[in-house]
């Protein structure tokens, strides 16, 4: 609840000095402003939204009894496994969105200018889709431990 809580006042704080900040007088430092607290305002948001989402599946409570606290140490080993499954597939999706769309593209420059290298374009593109199936196959065998 404290993690729901603090978000909000991180997100009313971007938009509160956004608004203030678009309404100055000096457009070059307002904009300037505006960057490094936007900035602030997001790193500020994943931490506290990583935090939240880390005590959440770990099983981590405030004011645990002793009786609880062993459920929690069990818990945890599962919620932390949970995490790793969709940060592996997440971010090797990620990856591959950056890497297909960078491929992708060239090879479409590439193959407008000689058709004939289609399928050695193809081959990239399905290289870099890889990376998605890499973080597939592990999110599946940390699953698998669980």
């Amino acid at each position: 609840m404290i993690f729901v809580f603090m978000l909000v006042i991180i997100i009313a704080a971007t938009i509160g000095l956004g608004v203030y900040y678009y309404f100055q007088p000096s457009v070059e430092e307002a904009n300037r402003k505006i960057k490094v607290v936007l900035s602030a305002n997001v790193i500020s948001f994943v931490v506290v939204l990583l935090g939240g989402t880390i005590s959440v599946f770990s099983g981590a409570t405030f004011g645990a009894t002793a009786a609880a606290a062993t459920t929690t140490a069990t818990n945890s080993s599962a919620g932390l496994g949970y995490i790793a499954a969709a940060l592996s597939t997440g971010l090797a999706t990620i990856g591959t969105g950056y890497a297909v769309g960078s491929v992708g593209s060239s090879a479409l420059g590439a193959v407008s200018e000689n058709p004939k290298i289609l399928g050695k374009t193809m081959i990239f593109v399905g290289l870099a889709e890889g990376i998605a199936i890499y973080g597939l196959i592990i999110s599946i065998l940390i699953l698998g431990k669980l």
